[in-house]
């Protein structure tokens, strides 16, 4: 028989076609040579013969699947797991953990170190005052370098810094430096990247098109805030008592290096940066929605530090100091499960609306403290209500954030988060103020100061139901989810 010329061909089979995704993409070649049918593997196949999955790695930036299996888990959780099937999450929300817990060391770890020293309250609140107030100038400028050059390449650098701030002020402590150069220390961790930020733009960046994963991530943040705000004030005095001033300080920066650096790492989920564009650029301060949210934010920062400050004074009075920490542990962890929860529902209605009646069901809460105080002077319950209270905290938060993130433009993300947490963080400043004043000077006893944060998330509920009146104007100004 004669032999017939080889030829060499592409056979695929009916599963091999674009309506099935799954089969292989690189089927084996055959040549015919003469009467013999011959199989040859293409390069790079995988000739055990076993059948090769398909490459499921999505590329840098490109919004993860849910790829359908089923969750065997509890049926709450199950957004959580969705959250984390995203390339890199897990890893970047570890370090993200380690950099965030020393916001609720650094503080206390100050107070502790400089008036155990010093033997001055005094002091060391205008120590931390001024560095907060540094903060509020320096921290939303950081946030725009990392809007226009990467998360990355600002924050190592400013955590160094900031760093190398809390050594000096350690140092200068152990050494008896001069008053002044606590100041200069203590302004230099103003420098201090806002990681909790930055991990809400990353997962805005990662699910983009996707607003009820965003509504999942940023409850998961919110819950993560109130976790390390509860534990990093226990741990810092821990460590200021237990082993010696320094130890508070020294820990949290060590803490706060590592961290940045694990996080930065993770290039993969970083958003891309923004370079700055011909033009004048409108600031986020400027954008509609903004003011209204920004000042709400105020008044909660307000809520929170004067609810601190007052239960403080309550619970000394009564006699009861030490246990005022695990008083006010009930409100963040009261917060903390709400906002977990909160993350695994799909609340319908507006976001706008929807913030608004968060906001109103928090100052309508923020009385149980109030009730418990006044009318039975128990420590106990004003746990309870505390307990209570910070449920409508975390809602508030999530539905605020989030709405921070429709407003911003994607290019001025980063500044954006970091305005709402200073803003938060001058209402905390100015609520201790006003509730330390007022447990003092109000009323027979301390429990008249919780008219503090009654009055403050009143008007937070009114600044958020005027502001938000006519929400359909913010449409225009994004198109990732719906107002």
């Amino acid at each position: 028989m004669p032999k017939s010329p080889s030829r060499t061909g592409d056979i695929r089979d009916a599963s091999e076609t674009p309506d099935n995704p799954d089969a292989p993409a690189d089927g084996p070649l055959f040549t015919v040579s003469g009467d013999r049918l011959i199989v040859l593997p293409r390069a790079g196949a995988d000739t055990s013969g076993r059948r090769r999955s398909p490459d499921r790695r999505a590329p840098r930036g490109a919004a993860p699947r849910w790829t359908g299996r089923r969750w065997t888990g509890p049926r709450w959780a199950a957004p959580y797991a969705r959250l984390f099937t995203a390339p890199g999450s897990v890893a970047f929300t570890a370090g993200n953990l380690i950099a965030r817990l020393p916001m609720g060391m650094l503080t206390v770890s100050a107070v502790i170190m400089i008036a155990g020293s010093r033997d001055s309250y005094a002091l060391a609140g205008a120590v931390t005052a001024c560095g907060l107030a540094a903060t509020a100038v320096v921290g939303p400028l950081t946030a725009r370098l990392v809007d226009r050059y990467g998360q990355a390449r600002i924050m190592v650098p400013a955590a160094a810094l900031a760093v190398g701030g809390s050594v000096a002020l350690a140092l200068c402590v152990r050494y008896d430096a001069p008053d002044w150069s606590l100041f200069a220390a203590y302004v230099s961790t103003a420098t201090t990247p806002n990681t909790g930020g930055m991990s809400r733009a990353r997962w805005a960046y990662l699910y983009r098109d996707d607003a009820a994963a965003r509504h999942t991530a940023n409850s998961f943040e919110q819950a993560a805030d109130e976790l390390c705000f509860m534990l990093g004030p226990v741990i810092a005095a821990l460590l200021c008592t237990a082993f010696f001033p320094e130890a508070g300080t020294l820990t949290a920066a060590f803490l706060l290096l590592t961290g940045v650096l694990l996080f930065a790492s993770q290039r993969r989920t970083e958003p891309p940066p923004s370079p700055r564009t011909p033009g004048r650029q409108r600031s986020p301060l400027r954008l509609r929605g903004m003011p209204p949210l920004l000042f709400t934010f105020l008044c909660t920062g307000a809520v929170f530090g004067s609810m601190e400050v007052v239960t403080l004074a309550f619970a000394d009075e009564l006699g009861h100091q030490g246990a005022a920490g695990v008083v006010l542990a009930l409100q963040a962890g009261g917060s903390a499960a709400a906002g977990l929860v909160f993350g695994a529902l799909r609340p319908p209605g507006p976001l706008a609306r929807r913030f608004v009646l968060c906001v109103c069901a928090m100052a309508v809460l923020m009385t149980l403290p109030l009730l418990a105080a006044t009318t039975t002077g128990s420590l106990a319950a004003v746990g309870a209500g505390l307990l209570l209270a910070g449920m409508a905290t975390a809602p508030t938060m999530v539905t605020g954030m989030t709405l921070v993130q429709l407003v911003t433009p994607a290019a001025r993300l980063n500044e954006g988060m970091t305005l709402s947490v200073t803003a938060l963080l001058g209402g905390v400043a100015a609520g201790s103020a006003t509730g330390g004043w007022a447990a003092q000077h109000l009323g027979e006893g301390a429990s008249t100061g919780y008219w503090v944060p009654v009055t403050a998330a009143a008007l937070a509920a009114a600044t958020a139901a005027a502001g938000f009146r006519h929400p359909q104007g913010l449409l225009s100004q994004s198109s990732r989810g719906q107002v």
